[in-house]
C-alpha cells in the first residue's frame, strides 16, 4: 500500500523511498514540484566520479533517458491514489529524443529534470520530457511510453 503522503517536495531520501531505485541508482536530489500532469525534479548525481550510469569516466548524455524514467515513476508514485500500492511499471520505448550535449558530467551545477504526462489509463502513459542546465538550457528532450500493471 501507499500509505506515505503525497508532499508538494522531497528530498533524496523521500524520493528513493518512492522509487523502485535505491542507493547510487536513484539519480534525482530533490522533488521542487507536481502537478497530476507533470513533475519537476533537480538532479546533481551527474556530477558524481561514483554515478553508476557513468561509462569510462564519463556519463554520456543518453543516460539522461534514466533520469526522465525515475522523473516518471515518482509522478506515477504520487498520482496514485491515497492507500493504494504504487503501480508497476516499465519504459517501453523513447522517441524524439534529441541530445543536445553530448555529456552529461560536463554540465556545471543542477539539472532540472521534467516529465509532463500526456496521455494514460491503467495499462500505459505518454509522457514528455526534458533535461535543462541551471541557466534553462535544453540538454535533452524527447516523449516516453510507460507500460504499466504488466509485471507479474
Amino acid at each position: 500500500m501507499n500509505s506515505l503522503p503525497q508532499p508538494r517536495t522531497l528530498d533524496h531520501v523521500g524520493i528513493a523511498a518512492r522509487v523502485p531505485h535505491s542507493g547510487s541508482m536513484c539519480l534525482l536530489h530533490r522533488l521542487n514540484t507536481w502537478t497530476a500532469e507533470r513533475i519537476e525534479c533537480t538532479a546533481i548525481s551527474h556530477q558524481d566520479p561514483a554515478n553508476p550510469l557513468r561509462t569510462q569516466g564519463r556519463l554520456l548524455s543518453p543516460n539522461a533517458i534514466e533520469y526522465a524514467s525515475q522523473a516518471m515513476a515518482l509522478h506515477g508514485t504520487l498520482s496514485a491514489a491515497p492507500g493504494s500500492a504504487p503501480t508497476p511499471g516499465f519504459l517501453a520505448s523513447v522517441r524524439g529524443v534529441r541530445l543536445r550535449v553530448p555529456h552529461l558530467d560536463e554540465v556545471p551545477g543542477e539539472l532540472t529534470v521534467t516529465a509532463t504526462k500526456l496521455a494514460g489509463d491503467t495499462t500505459q502513459a505518454l509522457y514528455t520530457f526534458a533535461l535543462h542546465n541551471q541557466q534553462g538550457t535544453l540538454l535533452v528532450d524527447g516523449r516516453a511510453t510507460v507500460i504499466l500493471n504488466a509485471l507479474p
